[in-house]
């Protein structure tokens, strides 16, 4: 098997890193909350008949629309923060092919808790439990952090 051409030469074909599985599957499921957003909140803007603005200030027009709409868009911009940190570790490791159980377990527990934050924050959104689960996949981002820096220094 081959891979692309490099640099004039080519590299055999190998295994993926196991911890690109967890980047994969969170930037999945960014894709599935920015659906989820758009199946509902372009039926929104169309039953409030809202006449989108350029000159109206960002987001006032869709603060105007049902919390249950908001919810996936929140969410979804939830999804475009704090993981970029997870990425940028979780790629890092992959780089150097450095990744153990307890970095998988913690890799995997981060994609796990942000994809059920996304599901109760899209659907209940009780800000109690929504913001522990938030911080648990904090807490599990500065785990994986923290188990990076020790594996690469």
């Amino acid at each position: 098997m081959r891979r692309r051409e490099l640099s004039g030469t080519l590299a055999p074909m190998t295994h993926p890193h196991p911890m690109l599985f967890p980047v994969i599957a969170l930037a999945l499921w960014s894709h599935v909350m920015w659906a989820w957003m758009y199946a509902t909140r372009i039926p929104a803007v169309k039953r409030a008949r809202i006449k989108l603005d350029r000159n109206e200030p960002r987001g006032a027009q869709m603060a105007t629309l049902p919390p249950r709409v908001r919810w996936k868009s929140d969410n979804y911009t939830n999804l475009m923060e704090q993981p970029t940190v997870f990425y940028a570790v979780a790629l890092s490791l992959a780089v150097y092919g450095q990744a153990d159980t307890l970095g998988l377990t913690l890799a995997w527990a981060y994609v796990a808790v942000r994809a059920t934050h996304s599901v109760f924050q899209a659907t209940v959104n009780i800000i109690p439990v929504r913001f522990c689960l938030f911080a648990l996949s904090g807490l599990t981002l500065i785990a994986l952090t923290v188990r990076a820096a020790v594996l690469l220094f």
